[in-house]
């Protein structure tokens, strides 16, 4: 199905919905990326509901959400699937990520975290001063694995620094070298990958978290490497 075809279903699906579940939803709509399942092959993230505050309060009907579906991601699977049900499957996409609008809107303080985190996530972007923890607060989506908006961030605990980085990504494994002048806390972006994410694939080498650690953050150091997938595993 074409993306304009596709956005058109999403606009018909989205008109039979009850009014009452779309209180709070700023806007559903169509994204021609595909976004690959950190761990698992063959599987794409087919929706998304990126839930903000809408008010200075911070009340719970402030809480509004961004729904979006993922036109990229409906085309990969239906490529490996002749059978694949282009409205059910939509159907069900946009009535699960309303779902998870109505769940943010009963778990304020998770979205607080999930709000400092894309603060902390634009920090880092921007070069500015962050906190090293700031991902752990993203939505895990995988074990190990945290969103942040359109980034993904593997998270690995080290005692200290690898020479090399050694990872799993949709299916596959991977091993790129650390960069150079690279120490813990390390953000290290990676690219080269398979099916990589809408924005950024960040690996975080880190310490496990103690006393010391919290009194005296280290300058997280930031870094970028290109990856090559391990064949046989």
């Amino acid at each position: 199905m074409r993306l304009a075809d596709f956005r058109e279903l999403v606009r018909r699906l989205s008109a039979e919905v009850p009014e009452e579940y779309l209180d709070g939803v700023s806007e559903i709509t169509v994204s021609p990326r595909a976004v690959p399942h950190p761990a698992r092959a063959d599987i794409f993230t087919l929706g998304h509901c990126i839930p903000f505050h809408a008010g200075a309060s911070g009340a719970p009907d402030e809480i509004q959400s961004r729904v979006v579906l993922y036109h990229g991601s409906f085309l990969a699977l239906a490529d490996l699937d002749p059978a694949f049900d282009w409205r059910s499957e939509a159907w069900e996409t946009l009535t699960h990520e309303l779902r998870h609008h109505l769940e943010w809107r009963a778990r304020e303080g998770a979205l607080e975290a999930f709000d400092e985190a894309a603060e902390q996530n634009f920090a880092r972007a921007d070069g500015e001063p962050f906190d090293p923890l700031f991902h752990l607060g993203g939505e895990a989506v995988a074990e190990g694995v945290y969103q942040v908006d359109d980034d993904f961030f593997i998270d690995q605990v080290a005692r200290r620094l690898p020479g090399e980085l050694a990872f799993g990504w949709h299916g596959r494994s991977y091993r790129a070298p650390m960069p150079p002048g690279a120490s813990l806390p390390a953000f290290v972006s990676v690219e080269g990958v398979r099916h990589p994410p809408p924005g950024e694939l960040v690996l975080v080498v880190r310490r496990r978290t103690g006393l010391l650690s919290l009194l005296r953050p280290a300058r997280p150091f930031l870094g970028t490497v290109r990856a090559a997938e391990v064949q046989g595993d």
